[in-house]
């Protein structure tokens, strides 16, 4: 019982040591004006939070978060970077203010979500008392496929995980449009730049 007691303490050290360093980091990206230091910050980002999901029993989700936040994401960001520019453009306070309001009020209203969640490791909350023990009993005979995990994300989450697959999807294709964008934009520069010289001479 000691030994557990000092393991619940020793993990709540973690987690809060954890984040900690995400406050820290989510600063650090708000401050940092140069891109290729805002790309590196996000995939330590996304690191920390795959390391809390690892710590929270949901490895899955930790794979998924290293995977596509700290790998498939710097990637397209570094590729982003290289056809346009590493230094962000200063907005407007105004459209600063305007971001800030809708951020509050975001983030109040998912802490506001949050209050009806029940405590952490509860036994009696629905999903222990309901979903678990359909999906470790019945899912071989519901569904015939003896891995659990895959039955699961194919089946009882199958439009979760379809949900999942187009926002990476859409993530893929906005991060195209946005490469295509400075490939035009570049190239309208050049043929602005040939112009010029052309009446020049």
């Amino acid at each position: 019982m000691e030994v557990r007691r000092w393991g619940c303490v020793i993990e709540a050290i973690i987690d809060i040591v954890l984040l900690t360093f995400l406050v820290i980091v989510g600063v650090a990206i708000l401050l940092v004006r140069n891109l290729l230091a805002v790309t590196m910050l996000t995939g330590i980002y996304s690191l920390l939070v795959a390391t809390l999901f690892v710590l929270l029993d949901a490895v899955d989700v930790a794979l998924t978060e290293a995977a596509v936040g700290a790998g498939l994401l710097v990637i397209l960001m570094l590729a982003t970077i290289a056809l346009t520019t590493q230094k962000e453009k200063v907005h407007a306070a105004r459209q600063n203010a305007v971001a800030l309001v809708v951020v509050v009020v975001t983030g109040a209203a998912l802490i506001y979500g949050t209050l009806d969640i029940p405590p952490f490791g509860d036994p009696n909350a629905p999903a222990h008392v309901h979903l678990s023990p359909r999906f470790t009993q019945e899912s071989p005979e519901e569904i015939g496929i003896p891995n659990m995990v895959t039955s699961v994300l194919a089946t009882y989450r199958g439009i979760d995980t379809l949900g999942e697959a187009v926002v990476i999807f859409a993530a893929a294709v906005g991060v195209l449009l946005v490469l295509g964008t400075g490939r035009v934009r570049r190239r309208r520069d050049t043929e602005e730049h040939e112009d010029e010289a052309r009446e020049r001479s």
